[in-house]
């Protein structure tokens, strides 16, 4: 089982990381859309990491921090619940505030994941109730270092954005008016993906 990799960020596709470690080995990793906003090109990261096998592929699940990883590997043992909604949750919600929404039985809340009815979101209260509760969370730190100098073009951030938030299981139409608001919030627009990723989420969270 591969538990953690560091390395540098030698490539970014929301919300794929490829991170190179010191023996040369290059690892693809996909993360929740919140930790993929706090990486950075060049930078050296630690990331716990949980590896998803399949019939047809083996793919690495990356956490920044190790609490949402737990997170993740409890969501994913839940009937009905894979590892692309086990994403989808942890990239509309941190851990704590899932750890929170459960406790207070709030299924409203978690209505608001994409995939996710009324029906399910009442099953799921019932599937992680007392599940979660020996799991220590914090949040991710709000604070982003990201180097903007000649990124790519304008066009080509919103497409990859919103091809993440597809992927994820949001409507075509939704993503498209989250980042249309996301953009009309900044006055000097977004120089890279993580930027405008980062404000697009906060839209989500306000619909």
């Amino acid at each position: 089982m591969i538990s953690m990799i560091k390395g540098q960020v030698m490539h970014l596709a929301a919300p794929v990381a490829a991170i190179m470690t010191v023996s040369g080995v290059g690892y693809e990793i996909e993360l929740p859309l919140p930790a993929f906003c706090q990486l950075q090109m060049g930078a050296t990261v630690s990331i716990w990491t949980h590896l998803h096998v399949r019939e047809d592929a083996q793919l690495l699940y990356g956490f920044i921090d190790i609490s949402e990883r737990d997170v993740f590997r409890r969501l994913v043992k839940i009937n009905g619940v894979g590892a692309k909604m086990a994403l989808a949750m942890l990239s509309s919600m941190s851990a704590s505030e899932l750890k929170m929404h459960v406790a207070n039985e709030d299924d409203a809340a978690l209505t608001r994941i994409p995939g996710i009815g009324k029906k399910t979101a009442q099953r799921l209260l019932i599937e992680l109730k007392d599940k979660l509760n020996d799991i220590e969370t914090g949040d991710l730190p709000l604070s982003l270092n990201i180097d903007t100098s000649a990124g790519p073009s304008e066009g080509s951030i919103i497409a990859e954005v919103e091809s993440a938030l597809i992927g994820l299981g949001y409507r075509d139409k939704e993503a498209q008016q989250a980042i249309k608001a996301a953009r009309s919030s900044s006055e000097d627009g977004f120089k890279d993906t993580q930027g405008l990723l980062k404000a697009t989420l906060k839209q989500l969270s306000n619909f």
